[in-house]
């Protein structure tokens, strides 16, 4: 009987390790980038081309390979990193397993031009499919290129996974930040199709975070910094006021590797405790130095989680160094029991005496004399006798003069009291009972969420928050489709400022947002300035709608213009539809029960929930038999 068990081929066990090592464009550039920075490059080059799907290349000015390192670089196992098992328990750099270039190799076009700094020439290999095409010699620059094409032309079916384009562009840009942020002595630079995105020069943590997420960060972030022989923690977190709904700028790094970690993520929610509100966000970036020895960064095949020795005291480090941070800059609210400094005396007069007031008095003053007082004592003049006031309307009674009484002659003189003024009224209410007519029976709120209004068979009982939901998504999505939404200008328009990927996002959905009102009036690199808004949305939920709106497609935009429009309008009603614990009055009631009724679709929110339900009196005739 033959043997069943058989070694796999080189290129097929390459093919398979690159199913976990290398599952889209993404994957490429983190491992390219961690390579480079492992080289000891200063400055490192990425160029992108259709999010990756035709070209990934990474340029660095590391240390390079020699000609026998150039060649064995792509064997499977084969690294530089580590040399016996204990290695693994001490680790200081990025790759160290050997099978990235190798699984890379296997499922592209792989070109690669190296040279040392003390060689004379370097080493150019073209690889396709894990076959080596050709070896040579040609005259480079220090330090090493890697041009990765036509990702997965041997594997179509892992090629007709991919996503679209844009989302596998932002991919790509997660995991350039991640590797720049960890490296900010490292002078990085993004190209994609051309285009010149990120230009990151060497600086301190600070102004990297700055250079990538836009110039208004500055003012957002608070420091932290901590030392213990546990852990060394410095970065920075955002303000509480500055919180967003979705958690794209949240960053850990422990080593210098970018990790994932629920449970430090819940260590610093716990800091924030009473400062934001329900269903925000922090951003932070904060940086852990550990010992090598007392932490595991094989438990997951992309080294993106890490398991700790002691986290229960990380816990607790991290949590009270970002609450003492929050409160060292007054952040966080504190009781304070010191004297108010405005009461304080100023500067000027803390060593000036206070001089006494002198005081006068006349002794011959008497109040019931009919002399004068002393001009000296007394500036108030001496009142008339109250019957005098009668002598300023001398001779109006009287004919006194001829050509008066022939012009009051010509003048009828009306009696005050027959003076009729206006009336204004406080009704209350801006309608006339009169004008509220019910044209059918009245509706009650129920705690704030649902709206019962009878009906001939029984009731109907409403949720508020889903009616308004798919009110708000069929006129969204109407004036989007007809192209005639109406918009209310701003008199003084308005500035909103995003990272570089948002505001790629916002540039590719412009016109859609501008088919529901919207008006931009300029968009630049990292803010836009907004002079019109949708006539629902008021001033200050601008930025709220537009951050629920990057919020829900951040997994990237449909390709179909209808299903752009249809996500839009669905992110925007969900952002401006009233909340559950919102008091309506009566003529509110009425007008979302009829505007839900005058729906095409009214039975289901744009989430497809139930929006009402009907309870006939039968249903309740069955409650009470008994």
């Amino acid at each position: 009987m033959s043997s069943i068990i058989q070694l796999l081929p080189d290129h097929v066990a390459n093919q398979i390790a690159a199913g976990e090592v290398v599952q889209r464009p993404a994957s490429v550039v983190k491992e390219l980038l961690e390579n480079a920075v492992d080289a000891k490059a200063t400055d490192i080059k990425l160029i992108i081309k259709d999010a990756g799907k035709s070209l990934v290349q990474v340029i660095d000015n590391g240390s390079g390979m020699s000609v026998t390192d150039a060649r064995l670089c792509f064997e499977r196992h084969a690294t530089s990193k580590i040399r016996q098992a204990e290695d693994l328990f001490s680790l200081h750099t990025k790759g160290f397993r050997g099978e990235a270039l190798a699984s890379i190799a296997a499922i592209a076009h792989m070109e690669m031009k190296t040279k040392q700094e003390q060689e004379e020439l370097g080493t150019h290999i073209i690889i396709e499919g894990s076959k080596f095409v050709s070896q040579d010699v040609a005259v480079l620059p220090k330090g090493t290129s890697f041009a990765v094409k036509n990702l997965f032309f041997n594997i179509p079916a892992r090629r007709n996974f991919l996503k679209s384009e844009t989302v596998e562009h932002r991919h790509i840009v997660d995991e350039f930040q991640r590797v720049a942020l960890a490296h900010p002595n490292i002078h990085f630079t993004y190209y994609h199709n051309g285009g010149e995105l990120f230009n990151l020069p060497q600086s301190n943590f600070r102004q990297r975070i700055v250079n990538i997420f836009s110039g208004k960060t500055n003012e957002k972030l608070v420091p932290v910094h901590e030392d213990t022989e546990i852990v060394s923690i410095q970065g920075f977190v955002s303000k509480p006021e500055f919180a967003k709904k979705n958690r794209g700028e949240q960053f850990f790094f422990v080593n210098d590797r970018f990790i994932k970690s629920g449970y430090l993520h819940h260590a610093v929610m716990a800091a924030y405790e009473g400062l934001l509100k329900d269903g925000a966000q922090p951003s932070y970036f904060l940086y852990l130095s550990v010992p090598p020895h007392t932490i595991d960064i094989n438990i997951h095949p992309t080294k993106t989680e890490i398991k700790f020795d002691d986290e229960h005291a990380l816990y607790a480090i991290l949590r009270s160094a970002i609450k003492h941070s929050l409160g060292q800059f007054n952040v966080a609210p504190v009781l304070d029991f010191d004297r108010d400094s405005n009461l304080d005396t100023p500067y000027n007069y803390q060593n000036k005496e206070a001089s006494t007031p002198t005081i006068q008095v006349d002794g011959n003053f008497n109040p019931f004399s009919d002399d004068k007082p002393n001009k000296h004592f007394s500036t108030h003049r001496k009142t008339d006798n109250a019957s005098s006031w009668e002598s300023l309307y001398v001779g109006l009674k009287h004919d006194t003069d001829s050509s008066l009484e022939g012009e009051l002659a010509q003048h009828t003189i009306t009696d005050i009291a027959d003076i009729e003024f206006e009336s204004e009224e406080v009704t209350g209410s801006l309608f006339d009972e009169n004008e509220i007519e019910h044209s059918g029976n009245r509706t009650y709120q129920i705690h704030k969420k649902y709206i019962v209004n009878p009906i001939k068979s029984g009731i109907v009982i409403v949720d508020q928050q889903r009616a308004h939901q798919r009110i708000l998504y069929e006129q969204f999505l109407t004036n989007m489709t007809v192209h005639q939404a109406s918009s209310q200008q701003l008199l003084f328009p308005i500035n909103l400022f995003f990272s570089s990927t948002e505001m790629e996002l916002i540039s590719e959905l412009q016109l859609s947002l501008v088919n529901t009102g919207f008006v931009f009036e300029d968009a630049n690199d990292d803010h836009v300035v907004i002079s019109g808004l949708p006539v629902n949305v008021s001033e200050g939920e601008a930025s709220i709608v537009l951050e629920q709106l990057l919020s829900d497609l951040q997994d990237g935009i449909p390709e179909s213009s209808f299903s752009q429009n249809d996500s839009i309008a669905k992110s925007m009603a969900k952002s401006l539809a009233v909340k559950t614990g919102s008091y309506l009055t009566e003529k509110e009631q009425e007008n979302l029960v009829n505007g839900l009724f005058a729906c095409k679709e009214p039975n289901v929110s744009p989430f497809q929930k139930p929006t009402f339900i009907t309870m006939r009196v039968e249903d309740l005739d069955k409650k009470f038999a008994i």
